[in-house]
């Protein structure tokens, strides 16, 4: 019979930084449409798997100077790339064993409810009395509270001891039964510092309006983060004031860029899913600085992250000179776009 300290050895092998384990039963007040018992009835257990976001993928955006890196290696990369593989490969481990398993990866856009979490008109209908509508999705995070990975924090981030909120979460279900892991304390980490919601460029986190939740008999409480704006400011984008015309987002006139944004224009999808222009400014980077200064996370670094003041662009302002000149060729070359008169003399 596989153990729980078998999954969690293995998954360390196969990629994961961090592994917890719940029992099902946790998931007993679970809304229809983000309960894993519709995806398997039977299942016994639910692991989560953390892989940790790098802290060196946020360095260039907190330099203002490599923006593409944070969306693909901190994000697309782990979701669509590195994270499917370690859950695929436990999940055939558990299967060998005999027990059923259903690698879950990242939220779907196959899901049948909206990033606010209502449900899609028309989008697709239960089966049969008492089914959700296709696809069922599983709120990751908080399967990695269940599971006994973190907390919580104000932000709505799962926030562990070892990496704060710099991670991404994959699931099994499972019928495997397996001994869980305790459940975090809310305020273990997250003492309501609220520097997420100081420097959150879209002003996305409220200080004084909060969501509460009965998860598994214990209230929780996060921010009521207002998502609209969450998903305007995480491209970069601002709404333009009455009279302005933008086109920061191709095909609107109400979008321009902000100042946490270097780009004339909106980049575009990396593995279908990253333009992380703000970068996580303050419910990941923020709240990973709050936490370093308080030296309560357990991925420890010689230096502080947050080395110099902020930057931001004022659009209002000509751009500055940087002074670049193309590697190897500079003006007298053919592929220069400044060309010299050599008929004119002194």
């Amino acid at each position: 019979m596989i153990t729980s300290q078998d999954i969690k050895a293995a998954a360390l092998r196969m990629g994961a930084d961090i592994v917890g384990i719940g029992s099902i039963d946790r998931w007993k007040d679970a809304p229809i449409q983000m309960d894993p018992r519709q995806i398997m009835p039977n299942a016994k257990s639910v692991i989560a798997l953390g892989f940790r976001v790098l802290r060196g993928s946020l360095r260039g955006v907190e330099e203002g100077t490599f923006f593409s890196n944070y969306s693909s290696m901190g994000y697309g990369g782990i979701t669509y790339l590195y994270m499917p593989m370690t859950v695929i490969n436990l999940s055939k481990m558990i299967e060998d064993a005999g027990f059923e398993a259903v690698p879950y990866g990242h939220q779907s856009d196959w899901r049948a409810i909206d990033n606010l979490g209502y449900m899609k008109p028309e989008f697709s209908r239960p089966v049969a009395p008492g089914k959700a509508a296709p696809d069922v999705m599983v709120n990751l995070r908080i399967a990695g509270y269940l599971c006994g990975l973190g907390e919580i924090g104000y932000s709505k981030m799962l926030l562990t001891p070892e990496f704060g909120p710099r991670q991404r979460i994959g699931i099994i279900i499972t019928e495997l039964e397996l001994e869980p892991d305790p459940i975090m304390e809310p305020g273990t980490l997250c003492n309501r510092c609220m520097a997420c919601v100081r420097e959150c460029p879209g002003g996305c986190i409220p200080a004084d309006k909060t969501v509460k939740a009965n998860i598994n008999g214990r209230e929780i409480e996060w921010a009521d983060v207002d998502m609209v704006k969450c998903d305007i400011t995480f491209g970069g984008a601002e709404v333009c004031k009455e009279g302005e015309v933008g086109d920061y987002v191709k095909g609107r006139t109400d979008r321009k860029p902000s100042s946490i944004s270097p780009f004339y224009h909106k980049n575009k999808f990396l593995y279908n899913s990253g333009q992380a222009v703000c970068g996580a400014k303050g419910c990941t980077r923020a709240c990973m600085v709050s936490l370093e200064k308080r030296g309560v996370l357990k991925n420890k670094f010689e230096n502080p992250f947050r080395q110099k003041k902020l930057w931001s662009v004022d659009w209002s302002q000509p751009p500055f000179d940087n002074g670049y000149v193309a590697p190897y060729e500079g003006l007298d070359s053919v592929n220069s776009r400044v060309k010299h008169d050599d008929s004119k003399t002194d």
